[in-house]
């Protein structure tokens, strides 16, 4: 028999009917992943932080589509992760115009900026990486419970592995670096991603909860944040090493469509080191995995957003 194919975008099955929530899809693995959703039939609602963007974003993917009023498909809406007042206003109006969502992707992120604190406090990558998904994912929980195979998928990073959770010092008030807070805010993607569920199994809950990581691949995320020496390493130096975004959106795409995808995997590249190749499950770090860890990051996020989830406790 002749063995299948690398599992590839023209795999996804027919997503006629079902309605996606993409963050940050105005470019890079984000546009990647509407772009390919709607391409199958989806509707997707490309959530992002400027709407100037978002529109020219969904004016290509809908060029491309060969159906008539395929852009009907396309919704841009605003969504600023680093301000939790535009997380519960995006999650009402979304709530209002759809009782019904089918899958969520978190996928925006911002990448070593100087130290910026959010509107409410936070630091940026902590706020925007995990706090806001964290929120949103809550707010969006009980539509998604209504879905067809509902699904959230949050895009960590391999990063994750090097990274470790600063609960004394969340906004690096005492010793910010860069780097090392991105990585903070990935093992919080891992962590979260995970503990979300055990917590869906625990309540019975249809929503299924993935993780993924796109290897590396050049976006803008390394361009539009770092400065300095991160900017030209990740920006320039390793670039031309990089996959394509369509090529690092499969890992999420694969979590978000593909029917023998189970909860709680965390799906990446199967190449070398991770950094490119065909989605696969792969391993969490040892500290995503950590049961204390876990719980103490969602009771803290829980209070940071005052978003609660409603779900069951997860048996000790």
């Amino acid at each position: 028999m002749k063995p299948l194919e690398p599992w590839n975008a023209g795999r996804i099955p027919d997503q006629s009917g079902r309605v996606f929530v993409v963050t940050g899809a105005s470019g890079g693995l984000g546009l990647a992943t509407a772009r390919a959703l709607a391409e199958r039939g989806g509707r997707v609602v490309l959530a992002v932080r400027d709407e100037r963007r978002g529109r020219e974003a969904a004016a290509r993917i809908a060029a491309g589509l060969p159906d008539p009023g395929a852009d009907d498909r396309l919704e841009v809406r605003r969504l600023d992760l680093a301000d939790l007042d535009t997380v519960w206003t995006f999650a009402d109006r979304l709530c209002a115009d759809h009782p019904r969502l089918d899958v969520l992707v978190n996928n925006a992120g911002v990448l070593a900026p100087p130290r910026t604190l959010s509107p409410q406090g936070h630091e940026l990558q902590f706020a925007v990486n995990h706090l806001g998904h964290f929120a949103l994912t809550g707010l969006l929980l009980g539509a998604l419970a209504a879905g067809r195979d509902p699904r959230v998928v949050t895009v960590s990073s391999l990063n994750h592995r090097k990274g470790r959770i600063h609960f004394d010092d969340l906004t690096g008030a005492r010793d910010y670096a860069p780097m090392a807070f991105y990585d903070q805010s990935k093992l919080a993607n891992a962590l979260f991603g995970r503990e979300l569920h055990l917590r869906l199994g625990a309540a019975g809950s249809p929503v299924r909860s993935l993780l993924a990581h796109p290897g590396y691949t050049a976006t803008g995320l390394q361009t539009s944040g770092p400065t300095g020496l991160t900017r030209l390493l990740y920006g320039r130096l390793l670039r031309p090493l990089a996959q394509r975004p369509a090529d690092g959106a499969l890992p999420q795409l694969y979590a978000a469509t593909e029917p023998a995808a189970r909860g709680g995997e965390f799906i990446g590249p199967d190449g070398r080191g991770e950094l490119r190749g065909a989605p696969t499950p792969v391993r969490l770090a040892p500290s995503a995995v950590d049961a204390e860890a876990g719980r103490r990051l969602w009771e803290l996020s829980e209070e940071l957003t005052g978003v609660r989830f409603g779900l069951a406790g997860v048996p000790a």
